[in-house]
């Protein structure tokens, strides 16, 4: 273990690597691009996807991944790179998307580190536009950044592509109530097939693309039971594989397998896709990234948490000739990475302010397991997502590292409620709202947490016996440090901060977490660290009035 003697050293070391890394990727870039035509980049990204995939469950089996089958990131996975360690800088969609766009982290994007009330700032360098700048044709179907101000920005609304329908996004309320279930699937696939042809007709010729691909379904809501009715995943399957944080009961085992149901839905439009791709002869000259944006949603732990339930996500590439096919990497991976990679495909360099680093020279190896030692943790954070969750419109402050055997907070506002207020907790004591309330209306309390059974099911029982803790993960306050010992904890159930024999390991984490912030002008660490709980962050929102919204 490092002492704080050889902290400089070690830091040095680590920007000399950098560095070496950055001049690999350039030469790697220019090597490609002078010996072939450069590649179309096709990015499909799942709304509220986290990592969970039968490619995982080859390498982890006896978990949730267990009852899921994706044949088609499967296959990714298997004809290029499958990463085991990929994380999202922020759990919560518009930071998260802020960051991919600006390969930076996402306290460096303004008014994009935030959900409601995000506002994109175009001075930022993104990889769509400056790929679209270097003679890309590039276009999105269904989501790219938002919520926040303009919807999908960088993109334009002319590069959006959903003529031939939205409603695979909502995939399971339209196919469960089929009389056809089997036809409906396919009409809704065949969406999918038609936005993707659009788009490519419009390509000029010769012209390399950029196609980002955002469906939704995997956001709430979905329908109860459509996992079991639409993808046969039977939720009794589930019994025993639920991590120890979330109750496993009936109604949980069944929302789980209702979102792995669409968890296949995406999926199966990324094999239509593929399909079109070999259809028209560019399957192999195509950078092919699958991921997702955070974890589970409405779930203790999972989406607006650090824990790794709410910030693993899946990660394959397939890049024919680039990407060594079949292996599966250790390095720790944060998903603002691709733009530089993106952007090392088309042969370019990456912006001055890019915090992130291209994946080419791992994606160039050979080897499988840790390749690049330099790359041994991840950061990760969270600012504002409801903007009505807490008492004057406050965010909850966290930063994270995570490395291979812990896990470290920062929680810098223990005071505050991680999930929201509520009736007796943080509100006016009054009853809590009804199951059905709480099972569809996420602002009905402890609004960072999304509506769902789950959820309702948790506050409904919280005073059972045994179903207090459940509450407590889910709900209560939580203490300024936290840390957790991955070899002998791997769910992160046991806050050991407070034991002395991780005194040492806590400050070296604390101090490497800090050290990046303020290197990186995180502005909760920076001056007087208040920036995020004044306006325009901290202010009150509304939704966007639809008539502006559809002069765009």
């Amino acid at each position: 273990m490092r002492t704080s003697t050889d902290s400089c050293s070690t830091s040095q070391r680590r920007q000399i690597a950098v560095a070496q890394i950055a001049l690999l990727c350039l030469l790697t870039s220019t090597i490609r691009v002078s010996a072939a035509d450069r590649p179309n980049i096709l990015f499909a990204f799942a709304d509220d996807w986290g990592r969970y995939a039968s490619a995982y469950a080859k390498l982890e089996p006896g978990g949730i991944s267990d009852l899921v089958s994706t044949p088609n990131f499967d296959r990714i996975a298997h004809e290029g790179v499958l990463f085991r360690n990929a994380f999202v800088n922020a759990p919560s969609c518009t930071p998260c998307r802020s960051s991919i766009l600006s390969g930076q982290f996402f306290w460096r994007t303004g008014r994009g580190a935030i959900l409601q009330g995000a506002v994109w700032d175009f001075s930022i360098p993104t990889f769509p536009v400056l790929l679209r700048d270097a003679g890309y044709h590039i276009g999105y179907t269904y989501k790219v950044w938002g919520p926040g101000t303009p919807a999908n920005a960088p993109f334009t609304a002319t590069e959006a592509y959903n003529r031939a329908g939205s409603s695979f996004n909502g995939f399971s309320q339209i196919a469960s109530k089929a009389e056809d279930v089997a036809v409906a699937k396919t009409q809704l696939l065949e969406q999918v097939r038609g936005n993707f042809r659009d788009f490519l007709s419009k390509r000029g010729t010769n012209s390399p693309f950029l196609y980002w691909f955002g469906p939704t379904n995997c956001h709430r809501k979905w329908i109860a039971g459509s996992g079991k009715q639409l993808w046969n995943i039977n939720p009794d399957d589930l019994k025993g594989r639920l991590p120890p944080f979330l109750p496993d009961v009936p109604v949980v085992r069944e929302d789980v397998a209702d979102y792995l149901g669409e968890v296949q839905a995406f999926d199966a439009a990324l094999g239509v896709l593929i399909e079109e791709l070999k259809r028209i002869g560019e399957l192999d000259n195509t950078l092919i990234a699958v991921s997702g944006d955070h974890g589970m949603p409405g779930v203790p732990n999972g989406k607006c948490n650090l824990y790794d339930f709410g910030v693993a996500v899946p990660l394959a590439i397939r890049w024919p000739g680039t990407a060594t096919p079949g292996r599966v990497v250790d390095d720790f991976v944060l998903l603002p990475d691709l733009t530089p990679t993106f952007l090392a495909a088309a042969g370019l360099p990456p912006a001055a302010v890019m915090t992130g680093r291209s994946l080419v020279p791992i994606l160039n190896s050979q080897k499988n397991g840790q390749v690049d030692p330099s790359r041994d943790s991840v950061i990760v954070g969270r600012e504002r997502h409801v903007a009505r969750a807490r008492t004057g419109n406050l965010p909850y402050p966290q930063r994270a590292i995570r490395t291979k055997d812990y896990l470290y907070i920062r929680n810098f506002k223990p005071d505050r409620w991680p999930m929201g207020t509520a009736p007796g907790f943080g509100q006016p004591a009054a009853s809590l709202p009804s199951f059905g309330e709480l099972e569809n209306n996420t602002f009905g309390a402890f609004g960072d947490l999304d509506a769902s059974p789950t959820k309702a099911w948790i506050i409904e029982h919280r005073s059972d016996p045994g179903i207090e803790r459940y509450f407590h993960i889910a709900f209560g306050r939580r203490p300024e440090e936290e840390l957790y010992d991955l070899r002998n904890d791997p769910f992160e159930t046991q806050n050991v901060a407070d034991n002395a024999e991780y005194a040492a390991i806590r400050q070296q984490l604390s101090d490497r977490l800090m050290t990046t912030l303020k290197e990186t002008g995180d502005p909760r660490v920076t001056g007087d660290g208040t920036t995020f709980d004044k306006p325009p962050f901290a202010s009150d929102w509304q939704p966007e009035p639809r008539e502006n919204q559809k002069k765009r």
